[in-house]
């Protein structure tokens, strides 16, 4: 028994207590590596946040002179006419754009992860809309629209048919903002979901194949399936960004245009209500309110997507 012991103990090796200088040192410069990126978050990101959070509860002046007012700017929140019309508009904005623009990432990205002539060039066509300048886009947009002398009207008057004015009309002008909205995002989410296509092993194919399935059953039950985690990966960042549009919005209806109440989204409201009007503290109240749409948006699906999404390759 005790020989046992004494070969027990001089087999197991020598644990030394403590940490060697090596260690630290690689925790020294672990550290060191992501410090620039975690000064940057707590400067640009945590800060204003916990900044903006703090100014919703004061009312603060143009020069940032603030007066503590408790929950008065979200009394005047929550009974202001123009804050719900802006989210009913933005609310549209997204029920619309959020689906539609799903259906036409997902069919651009099936199509082009065919074998096609000329794929690479499509691709980049499909794609350059959401690396340009979004003011430059809106302004060609707005161009287009143009009751007078915009290419869609010319084209109309040309068929025969009488021109209209999309901008202008309550009725239509959030619809062109949508299609602005969707022709800006819907090559961004392409290339996302043509990568998730792309990471789908081909044995699935081969074995639906196989068994008699055709091309729409294939994709069915075998891509849309396995593309789940990437369309909820788009689903979320294309709610958050619709939340969020400004710019078609600032740049194509002005204050003066009949239909600006009908297209003012809550991030237009926001910035009126800071920049325009110098109500900076009641602007923070606003965009707190949208952060807390967002968040509770995201868990609800973030608790929704293991009903739908499969992670099983």
């Amino acid at each position: 028994m005790a020989t046992d012991r004494r070969v027990a103990k001089e087999g197991a090796p020598s644990v030394r207590r403590g940490v060697t200088r090596r260690t630290k040192m690689n925790w020294v410069f672990s550290y060191c590596m992501i410090a620039p990126l975690c000064i940057g978050l707590a400067v640009f990101y945590l800060w204003p946040f916990v900044q903006n959070l703090w100014f919703s509860f004061n009312d603060v002046t143009k020069f940032n002179i603030s007066t503590f007012c408790g929950l008065d700017n979200y009394r005047k929140l929550f009974g202001d006419k123009e804050v719900w019309k802006a989210l009913s508009n933005t609310l549209k904005y997204v029920v619309v754009t959020v689906p539609l623009g799903m259906c036409f990432s997902i069919l651009l990205a099936a199509l082009l992860n065919m074998k096609i002539r000329g794929k690479s060039f499509y691709r980049v066509l499909y794609f350059l809309p959401s690396i340009t300048m979004s003011a430059a886009v809106a302004m060609v947009w707005k161009w287009i629209f143009n009751e007078q002398m915009g290419i869609l009207n010319s084209a109309l008057k040309a068929m025969g048919m009488s021109g209209h004015n999309w901008l202008t009309d309550n009725r239509t002008a959030l619809f062109c903002i949508m299609i602005v909205g969707m022709w800006m995002t819907i090559g961004y989410n392409m290339i996302i979901l043509l990568a998730g296509m792309q990471g789908i092993s081909k044995t699935y194919y081969e074995a639906a194949s196989m068994d008699g399935a055709g091309v729409w059953a294939r994709f069915f039950h075998v891509t849309l399936p396995l593309l789940t985690p990437t369309i909820f990966f788009v689903m979320i960042t294309s709610i958050i960004s619709g939340f969020q549009v400004f710019d078609a919005v600032y740049m194509m209806i002005g204050k003066t245009n009949p239909a600006f109440d009908d297209t003012q989204t809550i991030v237009m409201l926001f910035y009126e209500q800071a920049f325009d009007y110098g109500h900076k503290g009641y602007a923070a109240a606003i965009s707190v309110l949208l952060f807390a749409i967002i968040l509770v948006l995201t868990i609800v699906q973030f608790s929704l997507q293991k009903k739908w999404v499969n992670y099983d390759e």
